[in-house]
């Protein structure tokens, strides 16, 4: 089963476990239950703050529903070897995905940061959505260069530049000119 497939079973199951009716918790989580039927029924995946306040209104961390095995010591991924791409939609139907996100711990239960590295496709648009989200994250640049709209703020990052961001203030991060850009981002939710 995709990882896709995966984490609407997981979610429908949290879900079922805790007795929290489908409407109840798209409320919580500002989603509408048709959105929530299809995340949990079609494998849509939802946006990266949807799913950390899917999460919070179930009472677990975040990679729940991103692990795939259990282990516990520490987790090597090989360069190349990194887990199922997945691209995260927003509720906001004009939003195209754009990211690309390859998990570097799904096999490690526990943890409390999602490291991925994410293909950035360029875009030609410029009127990007921001979204937000509890937490923080921090992005390095590895190829080509970013774009970062954070609040009020633009932020411009290349190869080898980071930032480290409040993830409850608004932000949108594109590639910028015609190249796809790849980069390491670590992201937090506390529970």
């Amino acid at each position: 089963m995709e990882i896709k497939n995966k984490l609407g079973q997981k979610i429908k199951e949290f879900r079922e476990f805790r007795k929290i009716s489908r409407s109840e918790l798209a409320l919580k989580a500002n989603l509408n239950e048709e959105q929530l039927e299809q995340i949990e029924e079609q494998g849509n995946v939802p946006s990266l703050g949807y799913l950390m306040k899917l999460t919070r209104a179930l009472g677990v961390r975040i990679g729940t529903f991103l692990d795939d095995q259990e282990q516990v010591g520490p987790v090597i991924v090989k360069s190349g070897s990194e887990k199922n791409a997945l691209s995260f939609s927003t509720k906001d139907k004009s939003a195209r995905d754009h990211l690309n996100f390859y998990s570097l711990a799904q096999d490690k239960t526990g943890r409390h940061m999602e490291p991925f590295i994410i293909d950035i496709e360029p875009d030609i648009q410029s009127d990007y959505k921001l979204s937000s989200h509890e937490g923080e994250e921090f992005i390095y640049v590895l190829k080509g260069s970013v774009e970062i709209n954070y609040g009020k703020e633009l932020y411009q990052l290349g190869e080898g530049d980071s930032i480290y961001l409040d993830s409850v203030v608004a932000h949108n991060v594109h590639a910028t000119g015609e190249e796809k850009a790849k980069v390491l981002a670590v992201v937090y939710c506390p529970l």
